[in-house]
């Protein structure tokens, strides 16, 4: 009953179980239904938050996946990939957990979904290649299609020529509003950008996800007590990314994790 349970639950909590069982007159302790899960493969795990997926959604990333699945990695070492970002200066949020087993953290059961523009205390953009990391800044006030055009013109094209990228190189950006206008659009085909074609509702698709995760860990540890510090001390944990080795340690292959975790 134990196992049958959180399978089709996985968010059933030990005392959700101790409760159900002792509603059927049988008594168990909550190590008890741990030990008993583990034994059958099931641990206790904080639920990943991917984003909220409707139908449209999952074709187009599983048809991102199947147009990019043989790229050789050196395609990849070409692109710049870039977003935007909030830091919380308290902590992270609040997780959930679920039992499931190994290699199953993304399936739709164990997972929470998430939309974009969540809280934060400073917003922050950042890019970085195969290469090293580039520009990372602030953004003070709310960007609009504007400042948007002016912080690729001050920050990206710089990075791009910091980071010494090849003849051609690729731009990636997700399809917020800002980055899709028709201003935004006309601007980067003036300047001769390829950019990377990108399926909606995707950024858990973006590397720099992960070197952003890796980031916001680092910059929680230190415990930053006001906005000037946590400014200061993302600017420090950006900056100490390596130059070199960015993209196996994010794993780019992963886009073979992309096609199982839609087809799941």
């Amino acid at each position: 009953m134990i196992t049958r349970t959180v399978s089709k639950h996985p968010r059933t909590t030990r005392g959700d179980l101790v409760n159900d069982l002792q509603r059927a007159g049988t008594k168990v302790t909550k190590a008890t239904i741990s030990n008993t899960l583990r034994r059958q493969g099931l641990k206790s795990c904080s639920a990943r938050r991917v984003p909220l997926l409707k139908p449209a959604h999952v074709q187009a990333r599983l048809k991102f996946a199947r147009e990019h699945l043989d790229d050789p990695e050196e395609d990849w070492e070409n692109v710049i990939w870039s977003d935007e970002t909030k830091i919380e200066l308290f902590g992270k949020n609040s997780t959930r957990r679920v039992w499931r087993r190994k290699n199953a953290e993304l399936h739709p059961k164990n997972a929470i979904p998430t939309v974009k523009h969540g809280g934060g205390n400073i917003m922050l953009w950042g890019c970085f290649s195969a290469k090293g990391p580039g520009r990372l800044i602030r953004v003070k006030v709310r960007m609009n299609g504007a400042m948007y055009r002016e912080i690729l013109s001050d920050h990206l094209l710089p990075s791009a020529r910091a980071l010494k990228m090849k003849r051609g190189w690729v731009f990636q950006h997700d399809n917020d509003p800002k980055h899709t206008a028709r201003a935004t659009k006309e601007w980067l085909r003036k300047k001769h950008f390829k950019v990377l074609e990108w399926p909606s509702q995707s950024p858990d698709l973006n590397l720099i996800e992960n070197l952003r995760k890796e980031l916001k860990v680092c910059v929680a540890q230190r415990q930053p007590q006001n906005i000037t510090a946590l400014e200061e001390i993302c600017m420090e944990e950006w900056a100490k990314i390596p130059a070199t080795g960015i993209i196996g340690s994010l794993q780019i292959s992963s886009v073979l994790e992309i096609q199982s975790h839609i087809q799941d």
